[in-house]
């Protein structure tokens, strides 16, 4: 089971990294918290809503996981163009 478990994780979040299928999955992760149709329907209280609180966790992680890589690489290529700067002195040329 934990290998089943597993496989779908790296899956999943691998369509999510991947810019061609990202709004797919997200797409599609919405579409079955909202779709009565269910692994296990929501008609039994406490079971039912057990697969819903995965997905919304999964979702939620890779998302948080997107947008914390998405600020760290905007810091890293902000300080690297601020390290990437020359300073010169500059001198006033008068021409007659």
């Amino acid at each position: 089971m934990k290998q089943v478990v597993d496989s779908f994780y790296n899956w999943y979040s691998d369509k999510v990294r991947n810019p061609k299928s990202r709004w797919l999955i997200v797409l599609g992760t919405l579409a079955y918290l909202f779709s009565p149709l269910d692994i296990s329907p929501d008609v039994f209280p406490i079971i039912g809503w057990i697969d819903d609180g995965i997905v919304i966790t999964l979702l939620t992680t890779e998302l948080s996981r997107l947008v914390l890589d998405y600020r760290q690489n905007r810091k890293r290529v902000k300080t690297d163009t601020t390290e990437n700067l020359v300073t010169v002195d500059a001198t006033s040329v008068e021409t007659k």
